[in-house]
Order: C-alpha cells, then sequence, then structure tokens
C-alpha cells in the first residue's frame, strides 16, 4: 500500500476563516510572550557576565602585571649578585652548576643548567648575541682540589661537536694542574680556578672580562638592486 498524504487546504467558509485566524493569533502570542521572556532573561543576565568578564580581564592584567614585576625584582636581584668565596665553598655539586648559571645571567648571558648524568661535560650552557654559544664544566672541591687535564680532553672533546659551544670554560673552587692550564690554553678551553672565581663572583667582573673573550664578528650582506 502507498503511504498517507497529508494535505493542508486552505480554510473554507467564514467559521473555518476565523478559526484558523484565532490559532495564528495564539500562535503569533506565544512567540511573542517567549521572545520577552528569552528578552528579559538577557537584560537581567547581562549585568553578571559583563562582570565575571570584566573581573577575568582584569585578574589576567594583575597576573602580567605581577610576572613583569616579578622578572625585573629578579633581574635587579641578579644583576648585584655576589657569591663569597666562603659561601661557594659550602654548596653542594648542583648549588655550584646553579650559583655558575646564575653568574652568567648576571654578566648578560641566557643560561641553563644542564648538569646531570652524561651530560658529556656539560654543566652550563649559556647564549649571548656578541659571545655566542658557551659552555660550562663545573668542578667542585670541599678538599682544594686540581682540575687534571683529562677534564680538559672532555671538555674539548664535547664542546663543539655535541653542545654547538663556540667557548668552552672549566670552573672549579680550587685549582688546575700545570699541565691542565697549560693544555687548555694550548686548544682553547678556558680556566677559572679559584682567584679568577673570586674576582668573577666576589668582585663582579664579567666573565667575558675576565677571560678576555672577543666579540663575534657580524656578517654584513650586500644587497644589489635590480637593474
Amino acid at each position: 500500500m502507498g503511504g498517507i498524504r497529508l494535505r493542508l487546504r486552505a480554510p473554507r467558509g467564514r467559521r473555518e476563516r476565523v478559526a484558523a485566524a484565532v490559532v495564528a493569533l495564539a500562535v503569533a502570542t506565544m512567540l511573542v510572550q517567549a521572545a520577552t521572556v528569552l528578552w528579559h532573561a538577557i537584560v537581567r543576565g547581562w549585568p553578571l557576565a559583563a562582570a565575571v568578564a570584566v573581573a577575568a580581564l582584569l585578574a589576567v592584567v594583575w597576573w602580567q602585571v605581577r610576572r613583569v614585576r616579578l622578572r625585573r625584582a629578579q633581574a635587579a636581584l641578579v644583576a648585584t649578585l655576589r657569591l663569597p668565596l666562603v659561601r661557594i665553598d659550602a654548596l653542594s655539586d648542583a648549588e655550584f652548576e646553579f650559583a655558575l648559571r646564575d653568574l652568567l645571567i648576571r654578566d648578560g648571558w641566557s643560561a641553563q643548567q644542564v648538569g646531570q648524568a652524561g651530560d658529556q661535560a656539560a654543566d652550563v650552557i649559556g647564549q649571548h648575541a656578541q659571545r655566542g654559544r658557551i659552555v660550562l664544566q663545573a668542578k667542585h672541591t670541599t678538599v682544594g682540589g686540581k682540575v687534571d687535564s683529562k677534564v680538559m680532553y672532555q671538555v674539548k672533546g664535547t664542546a663543539g661537536p655535541v653542545h654547538k659551544a663556540d667557548v668552552a670554560v672549566v670552573v672549579t673552587n680550587g685549582g688546575f694542574t700545570r699541565d691542565a692550564k697549560a693544555w687548555g690554553e694550548r686548544h682553547q678551553v678556558h680556566w677559572v680556578d679559584r682567584e679568577r672565581l673570586r674576582q668573577w663572583a666576589e668582585d663582579g667582573v664579567p666573565l667575558h672580562t675576565l677571560l678576555r673573550l672577543p666579540a663575534r664578528r657580524t656578517r654584513r650582506t650586500s644587497v644589489r638592486r635590480a637593474a
């Protein structure tokens, strides 16, 4: 059997037309009432929604301002950082690495502590716009120990090939053997012993000044105009 089809026909006669008009008026009235209720709900809820939005915006602004102020305060504190050797001697190995990181930041480097098991002779890595990339190997001692040539070999072997560093430095609060110093000077592995560390950490002499690190040359590119 075929499906049942419903066909709408126009009202016939006066009674049907009146009935249709009444139904249409009722539907229109219901739509108007529904729209009115919805409008009033929006009007009543608008102040609350606006207040919530403003509060959220103020919270975001406050958080950003707080972060900026905190960063400025930290930068100001780091800029005046001075670390006496007595304090450095009392640090743990990890704390010594973080101290070297902070000293680099004080000198204008962006630096991170990266020392861990398998760090391939890099405890702190820094970046400077004019002096390139630097890698520090930290050797903290509590018994006045000396760094030997073996450490210098290791740093030389990984600083450039592994860490892409322009400058390699071994830093200790102790000393270096004569052979380690001589080998480092021949092969561009800088060393910072106790006396140099005192100048850097206590006196505030920047590391690049202490080690006489040259600024990198900027490449100039010529621009040719099309004929």
